[in-house]
């Protein structure tokens, strides 16, 4: 129940411990899981203590159990086993520590550790963790590669030996761990989460050279399967462990099967580079070859036809039959000119024999009043009246009189 407490009525400390420890103390027993990370046995003691720790979240509780209940399991159980208890928890009041008081242990079988396993991949896989379409492609030359492993390890040693025997330019960023026992999982996640932070790294390689199924557990905690499915930056597990891959092997963009075999696949090889290069070179020098060889043939051919060898032939005679049509067109059109001419002389000369002017060389005149019209009839005459009178060379004035017309010649005024 809640305390009614204030600056002015505080409660002393071995009342808030007892307090405390009556609350635990109605706790009924439980069965708690996780591993030990301290074992104390001593001779002639009674009492064994032991220190459980949940290595996917850093948590320790202290346990004790009587010497009995230890040595039914003494020979199967040490430090870095994972147990199941069932104790209840215990409130020590005078330091105020919480501890687990065991009256039964029992050690976590590797088949029991392996169906956990079993369904905690299944859940994952549910979550589309391993799905395919999450897989990063990596980088055909990574420029500098992150590496998580034991210090001074052997997968160190290949990883790094490997990797600059293939490629000696390639640089490491490299972050040593524990890749077993209760500080394994949070180092790792550690280290990963650093390396993907950094825009230098590539890729990451988390290497361990192989081990049990209880050596391998921290690569199958959900912790780091999440922390590696979260990266920006792809993963390569190189765990080297074949009959039952951890989880990480899953989640990763790439399995390698040992820690050489992770170097050879992320590294590529120099001299299997330059072959590759030269092989090319190559082929992309035969083939220009062929290429140059097929045109030389086609232009030669095109240079071998007529009209490539002869290249004025064709307006040789194209002008030889532009000279012959011109001429054609020239008697064409001086024919067509001399008709045209002969036909104007004949109109002419019927035009000249119907005018006028020929009527009037043969003797003729043409009689006009003052206004110019023409006299066509002598009633048309008044007597007195001055007409003119037009001839084939000239002109000059006449008078009617008496009914008799009287000329008279203009350049005299009579």
């Amino acid at each position: 129940m809640a305390l009614n407490t204030s600056a002015e009525t505080p409660l002393p400390v071995g009342e808030v411990s007892r307090l405390i420890g009556g609350w635990i103390d109605r706790l009924g027993a439980v069965w708690v899981e996780g591993q030990i990370t301290q074992l104390s046995r001593r001779p002639g003691a009674g009492v064994v203590f032991l220190t459980l720790r949940d290595p996917s979240h850093d948590i320790s509780v202290g346990v004790t159990c009587f010497r009995g209940v230890f040595d039914t399991v003494a020979d199967v159980v040490s430090e870095g086993a994972r147990v199941v208890v069932l104790a209840k928890p215990e409130w020590y009041a005078p330091r105020g520590q919480l501890s687990l008081r065991a009256t039964e242990i029992r050690p976590v079988g590797v088949g029991e550790l392996l169906a956990r396993l079993e369904q905690l991949k299944k859940s994952l896989a549910g979550e589309g963790l391993f799905a395919a379409d999450r897989k990063r492609r990596l980088p055909f030359l990574p420029q500098r590669i992150g590496l998580v492993t034991g210090r001074a390890s052997a997968a160190e040693r290949d990883v790094l030996e490997n990797a600059r025997h293939r490629w000696p330019a390639v640089r490491f960023e490299v972050r040593n761990v524990a890749v077993q026992g209760v500080h394994a999982v949070p180092q790792v996640v550690q280290a990963v989460k650093e390396l993907d932070a950094l825009d230098a790294v590539d890729v990451i390689i988390v290497a361990r050279g192989g081990g049990s199924v209880e050596d391998l557990l921290p690569f199958s905690d959900e912790q780091l399967v999440r922390a590696v499915s979260a990266c920006r930056t792809p993963v390569v597990s190189a765990i080297g462990h074949e009959p039952n891959s951890p989880l990480l092997d899953l989640v990763a963009d790439l399995r390698a099967s040992t820690p050489t075999d992770a170097a050879k696949k992320v590294v590529p090889d120099v001299g299997e580079e330059l072959d590759r290069v030269r092989l090319m070179r190559d082929r992309a020098r035969r083939a220009v070859g062929i290429l140059l060889d097929r045109e030389e043939r086609g232009l030669a051919t095109a240079m071998s036809r007529p009209s490539m060898e002869h290249p004025h032939r064709m307006v040789d005679e194209r002008e030889q039959q532009i000279d012959h049509l011109v001429e054609r067109s020239r008697r064409t059109l001086g024919h067509l000119l001399d008709r045209a001419d002969s036909e104007l002389t004949h109109t002419r000369a019927r035009v000249v024999a119907l005018s006028p002017a020929a009527t009037l060389q043969r003797g003729y005149a043409v009689l006009q009043r003052g206004d110019g019209s023409v006299v066509r009839a002598e009633g048309e005459v008044a007597a007195g009246e001055t007409l003119r009178a037009r001839v084939a060379d000239g002109e000059f004035t006449v008078t009617r009189t008496d009914g008799n017309v009287q000329a008279r010649d203009e350049e005299n005024g009579a």
